[in-house]
């Protein structure tokens, strides 16, 4: 498979150690630091600890811009939207100007959110072609579906085939309609990162670990560094 494997004992402790490469990494660079967040609930666990005690005086959260990798189409407050979790987790509780954080548009139709959502990125990167020596992202933050999707690039869906728009809707949903950003923006990243927790994971982890799976997840080839974070019951360890 593509990238390294991170395997730590169980989901508390792949978010303290996600928490502290992502700090470290904030703390390191020089100016904005782009990311691209994940819904689920190990992305949830690891927000919370972002802004506990342990690390929301260490992070350096004037520095860092949020972005969103896929969101239903949904209000803000719905119960559904990645947006509403993040936010309840981590930015609600946690110094983060409000102009860095960049939400999916959730108004109007999925493929006008999508275009605006869109022009927002290539504002942030400030040209509309993407170069693979300057990525989008610092970090982007995926997770893995038991069927091996990804953001909400899902399985037989035309947006796998995408590479002109940045961001693109999937009207048949799960069950609602998605927004997810496209191949070519997830991989215009310096470090993409898939958390992965859970023995509910493990077939399809193992799948994509022997490679040759064709599975959306299996298919994310990032212009900079592939790692995967994997608790030992998603790795088949326990």
């Amino acid at each position: 498979m593509n990238g390294r494997i991170d395997v730590l004992p169980d989901p508390a402790a792949l978010a303290r150690h996600v928490a502290e490469w992502m700090t470290s990494a904030a703390l390191a660079a020089k100016g904005t630091f782009r990311v691209s967040l994940s819904g689920g609930s190990t992305p949830k666990a690891l927000f919370a600890l972002l802004a506990s005690n342990d690390f929301i005086g260490r992070f350096p959260w004037p520095h860092v811009s949020w972005y969103w990798g896929d969101e239903r189409f949904v209000p803000y407050d719905h119960p559904e939207s990645n947006y509403r979790m993040t936010r309840e987790a981590m930015l609600a509780k946690a110094p983060v100007p409000p102009g860095n954080v960049h939400p999916v548009p959730a108004d109007g139709t999925p493929e006008e959110a999508a275009s605006r959502y869109e022009q927002t990125l290539k504002a942030a990167y400030g040209a509309d072609v993407l170069d693979p020596a300057r990525p989008l992202f610092d970090i982007t933050l995926l997770g893995l579906g038991p069927d091996g999707h990804t953001a909400s690039l899902l399985p037989g869906e035309p947006v796998l085939q995408e590479r002109k728009r940045w961001v693109a809707a999937v009207s048949h949903g799960r069950p609602e309609v998605r927004i997810t950003m496209t191949y070519p923006v997830i991989e215009s990243s310096r470090q993409v990162a898939f958390l992965v927790a859970g023995k509910e994971k493990t077939a399809i982890f193992k799948t994509i670990r022997a490679g040759g799976s064709d599975v959306p997840a299996a298919r994310v080839r990032p212009v900079g560094d592939l790692i995967w974070f994997v608790d030992r019951a998603a790795a088949g360890e326990g």
